[in-house]
Parts: structure tokens; sequence; C-alpha cells
């Protein structure tokens, strides 16, 4: 069982995504969603749903559950979740 950022349910590993910071070094951060669930370092769990990625926006939930300081941009999920609804 997971939690999500955004709504703070729990949910199962497969009802939820997990968002990771790639970047280090010479490239900027970035949120990616990691769809295979596989990639190194700290997730973050969101449901799929465009609220969820909007609530955890708002509580800057992302910078918290990832331990990153510093601004990340979430528009790179909210363009998966619109290719992943269409």
């Amino acid at each position: 069982m997971r939690t999500c950022v955004g709504c703070r349910r729990t949910g199962s590993r497969s009802d939820l995504l997990r968002v990771v910071v790639t970047g280090g070094g010479s490239l900027e951060p970035a949120l990616v969603v990691d769809a295979a669930r596989s990639l190194p370092g700290r997730g973050a769990w969101l449901h799929p749903d465009r609220r969820c990625l909007e609530l955890a926006e708002r509580r800057r939930a992302f910078g918290r559950s990832l331990r990153h300081a510093g601004p990340l941009d979430p528009g790179p999920i909210g363009e998966y979740l619109e290719a992943w609804r269409g």
C-alpha cells in the first residue's frame, strides 16, 4: 500500500503512478513519471488523476516527499496524464 501525495488516500502500487526526480550534475532536476517503477532514487506516489496532481502542487508535496530542496516543475506529470487519458 502506498499513499498518494495529492489526496493522501492509500492505494496499491498498481493504482498509483510513481514519480521521481531525475537530473543532477549539469542537468536541471525534473519530475518524471516512472511507468516501469524501476528508476533509482526516492519515489512519490500519485493517483493518475488531475485533481490529485493539483492538490500535490498546491501543498508542495513533491519537494517534501522526494526530499528535494528547490523548485520542481510538475508539467511533465500533467502531460503524462493527458496522454494517458487520451
